[in-house]
């Protein structure tokens, strides 16, 4: 469907190097787009925009930090001076820290809640104001499963993503009338290099399986779809949604 296709299509993916925000990525990319792959290392930054390029899309090398307002004013500054413009921004830098809720150091919940929550504010308003001058632009920000309901001894990263879920809404109402969408993918459980261990051998990851009705984790290649189609025409009156890809979790009561 024509209405799918990011061709001419400029992309920049925040946290788009490695894991969920890689998937998008190169989703993106295959859907048509030309994609910007952004994180704090140089190294990742150049094999994300490599698979860009082997799939036949346009690139550029950008380091940046969602912390840092002015390396993400740079990202946008050369972007557009490649490209002349960014339709689409995808904000997936995050972080987590599984701790008993009375422990949890003021300095660990800062950090959370401004990477989280604030980076993507931030971003939302570095490329926010360059898309609302255009008059068109598709923002995905990345949610999760805790923008819902709460995860047991991950009360910073539950009330960050709860915000996100927020924070979507609320520029959908601001800027939609403008010509910019904003929605969110909140995934469900998904394996990464990162969580194998938490999924295979502990019982907070058996019990995320109990609780999916698929009876699988997800791969991360599963959530692109949900985002080409976000970033695309065929979503052109979609805004302020939060987009769950779970395997039915948020469905789930009894599963046995």
């Amino acid at each position: 469907m024509k209405e799918l296709s990011l061709e001419g299509r400029v992309a920049v993916v925040i946290g788009g190097t490695s894991g969920i925000g890689l998937a998008l990525t190169k989703g993106l990319a295959a859907a048509g787009a030309d994609v910007v792959p952004v994180s704090r290392r140089a190294d990742a930054v150049e094999e994300a925009a490599s698979a860009v390029e082997a799939a036949g899309r346009r690139s550029l090398r950008l380091t940046a930090d969602a912390m840092d307002r002015a390396s993400l004013e740079g990202v946008l500054r050369d972007t557009l001076a490649a490209f002349s413009k960014v339709d689409i921004l995808v904000n997936c830098a995050g972080i987590t820290k599984r701790r008993p809720s009375l422990e949890v150091p003021d300095e660990e919940w800062d950090s959370i809640i401004a990477t989280n929550l604030t980076g993507t504010f931030r971003a939302c308003q570095v490329f926010g104001k360059a898309m609302l001058e255009a008059g068109y632009g598709r923002i995905i920000n990345i949610a999760s499963l805790a923008s819902f309901i709460g995860l047991y001894e991950a009360t910073a990263y539950t009330a960050s993503k709860a915000g996100v879920a927020g924070l979507t809404r609320a520029l959908a109402v601001e800027w939609g009338p403008r010509g910019v969408n904003v929605n969110a993918i909140a995934p469900g459980v998904f394996r990464t290099a990162l969580n194998t261990h938490l999924l295979d051998e502990t019982g907070r990851g058996q019990e995320f399986l109990t609780r999916t009705p698929l009876k699988r984790f997800g791969q991360v290649g599963e959530l692109a779809p949900a985002c080409v189609f976000l970033a695309s025409e065929g979503a052109s009156f979609v805004n302020g949604e939060v987009l769950t890809v779970d395997g039915g979790f948020l469905a789930s009561g009894v599963n046995q």
